[in-house]
């Protein structure tokens, strides 16, 4: 489904965050992507959903070349992207507006998506339901708790039904059982519907739980991908067996190495590259 072929990406006046970097994920595939802060996590997501563009090489999704916001892409944002002056059910119901107002254009609404009106409340509806929100489908962001504020962005971008979903640190500040319960949304969704899935987190376990596999990232620039296969995904309930206690260990001294020779290759000249 996505293949990223010889990407290089750097902020203007900064230096390369990707350079030459090639990676291939499969439809219906769950991945995580962890790596310290200011390593480029955040800017990856923005690049398979066309918001930033690359210096050179191609992202390729469906075997077409992302140069903008795909409609069946969706991406939740760390800081949730709500409008203060919509209510939960108005937010839930932003996209479908949008790709309502376009038409099935291509560009902003997919060819195949023509917006009925019962399907659409139907969507709304069970989406909140489902997320625990419906009571709340007439409050403002501004009287939401943190985690009703991630349903709600989470409701919105599901009932768009995407075919590639990027979350970026969607669990981050939340309490453990508000986080499993979102946990099971997504892993639920993503074998529901052969969901593609890519979450951005800091987290180890979370970065088990969600992702069959785990790609690291470190600070400098990113050449070749380093990825865990991981046999412990979804595991939520069992995160105090040994296997997955063994998984998260493992993933810990993946990014131990990882910061330990991005802190040596930065002392190195860069002529060496």
């Amino acid at each position: 489904m996505i293949e990223i072929k010889n990407l290089t990406f750097a902020y203007s006046g900064g230096p390369s965050i990707f350079e030459g970097f090639n990676l291939r994920i499969d439809r219906g595939e769950a991945w995580s992507v962890i790596g310290p802060s200011g390593c480029g996590k955040t800017t990856f997501l923005y690049l398979l959903a066309g918001l930033c563009q690359p210096v050179s090489g191609n992202i390729l999704i469906d075997n077409m070349p992302v140069l903008r916001p795909r409609p069946r892409t969706g991406l939740v944002l760390q800081d949730h992207g709500l409008l203060p002056w919509s209510t939960v059910d108005e937010n839930t119901r932003l996209g479908l507006n949008i790709w309502e107002f376009y038409g099935s254009d291509g560009k902003h609404a997919p060819t195949d998506k023509k917006i009925d009106k019962t399907k659409a409340d139907q969507q709304v509806d069970y989406w909140l339901k489902k997320l625990g929100i419906h009571g709340l489908k007439d409050q403002y962001p501004d009287r939401l708790s943190r985690g009703q504020r991630q349903r709600t962005a989470i409701a919105r971008t599901l009932v768009m039904e995407p075919d590639l979903l990027l979350l970026d640190e969607p669990f981050s500040a939340l309490d453990a059982l508000t986080r499993e319960d979102l946990e099971r949304v997504i892993l639920g969704q993503h074998h529901e519907s052969n969901l593609t899935c890519i979450l951005v987190t800091h987290d180890i376990e979370v970065a088990v739980v969600m992702g069959k596999k785990i790609l690291t990232l470190r600070h400098g620039f990113n050449r070749k991908p380093l990825i865990l296969e991981n046999d412990c995904a979804a595991m939520i309930d069992n995160t105090n067996q040994a296997a997955f206690r063994n998984k998260c260990d493992e993933l810990r001294k993946v990014l131990g190495t990882v910061e330990l020779n991005a802190s040596l290759n930065s002392r190195t000249p860069s002529s060496v590259y």
